[in-house]
C-alpha cells in the first residue's frame, strides 16, 4: 500500500500541495526497498569515492598516453604498463571493498550481540576464522562471540536474571516455602508461650 491509498485522494493531495518547495522534508515509499542502512551506504560511499579516484587516474594516464603517441613499439609497451596497474589497481580496491563490508557486518554483530566497544572485540576476533557471507553476516562470528563472552565477559552488557527458589528473595520470606513454614510455625508457638 502507498502513501496516497492509506491517506485517500484528497489528503494525500493536502500533504504533497504543503510539501512543495521544502527540501527538509522528502516523501519516500521504503517498502520499495529506497531506504538502505547505515552501514551499507558507508560501504558504498567510500566504494564510490574510491572509484572516483581511480576514474581519474585512468583519465590522465590515457591523456598522457594521447601527448606521447610515438612509435608504435613504445605504445604497446606503454599500454602493457597500463594494464599492469589497472589490474592492480583494481585487486586492490576489491580487496578494499571486502574489508570495508566485512567490518561493517562485524560492528554491526558485535552491536547487535551487545558489544561494549566494538573496536575492543574485533581486536580479539580471529579474522582468519571469518568471512563473508552472501547475505551480508560473518560467517563463524557467533561462535566467536559466544568464547568471547565467556572469556572476556566485561566487553559485553550483561542480562541480569533473578535467581529462583524457594527460600528467600531480596530479604523478603516467599510464605509458601516449607522452611519459611516451618519458622513462622515455630515463631507462633513461640510468641504463645508468653
Amino acid at each position: 500500500m502507498d502513501l496516497k491509498e492509506a491517506l485517500g485522494d484528497e489528503l494525500y493531495s493536502q500533504v504533497t500541495e504543503k510539501l512543495k518547495g521544502n527540501d527538509k522534508i522528502k516523501l519516500a515509499n521504503l517498502a520499495d526497498g529506497g531506504y538502505v542502512g547505515k552501514e551499507k551506504f558507508d560501504t558504498s560511499e567510500a566504494t564510490v569515492a574510491d572509484l572516483k579516484k581511480q576514474l581519474e587516474s585512468r583519465d590522465k594516464d590515457i591523456a598522457a598516453l594521447k601527448k606521447s603517441a610515438g612509435s608504435n613499439e613504445d605504445l604497446t609497451k606503454q599500454l602493457g604498463n597500463l594494464q599492469t596497474k589497472y589490474k592492480t589497481d583494481t585487486e586492490a580496491l576489491q580487496t578494499k571493498i571486502n574489508q570495508n563490508a566485512l567490518n561493517a557486518a562485524l560492528d554491526f554483530g558485535i552491536t547487535k550481540a551487545k558489544g561494549k566497544n566494538t573496536k575492543a572485540v574485533k581486536a580479539l576476533l580471529d579474522p582468519s576464522k571469518l568471512s563473508l557471507k552472501d547475505d551480508g553476516t560473518v560467517d563463524g562470528l557467533d561462535a566467536a562471540l559466544d568464547a568471547l563472552k565467556k572469556s572476556d565477559s566485561y566487553l559485553f552488557e550483561q542480562v541480569e536474571t533473578k535467581p529462583e527458589g524457594t527460600g528467600f528473595h531480596s530479604g523478603t520470606p516467599n510464605p509458601d516455602a516449607p522452611e519459611a513454614k516451618q519458622v513462622a510455625d515455630a515463631f507462633a508457638a513461640a510468641r504463645g508461650n508468653f
